[in-house]
């Protein structure tokens, strides 16, 4: 799998925002088959930075109706990244 692949894009609400501005940790929804050390890679190779740790949230998509037809959202995964002291991304910055 290619490393531009592998992240699928940021995740912008207003806890990711809170966990960026406070404690320096970003998050990006990234491919279901990925795990932690492609992740790192993937971040450290294609956004210039050096991280600390991952952490990765499967996320189940909801059930959703429309009347009397139901359907479910498609599952997602959730990697929140923890960038090393004095390292900053500036794709979040406005």
């Amino acid at each position: 799998m290619n490393r531009h692949d592998i992240i699928v894009r940021p995740v912008l609400t207003e806890k990711s925002t809170q966990l960026r501005e406070a404690q320096n940790k970003y998050c990006f929804i990234v491919r279901p088959n990925a795990n932690k050390s492609e992740v790192k890679r993937a971040v450290e190779e294609t956004l210039n930075v050096k991280v600390e740790s991952v952490r990765i949230v499967n996320i189940l998509g909801k059930e959703k109706r429309l009347g009397r037809f139901s359907g479910k959202r498609p599952d997602s995964k959730k990697a929140i990244i923890t960038l090393k002291e004095g390292e900053k991304l500036t794709l979040f910055e406005g």
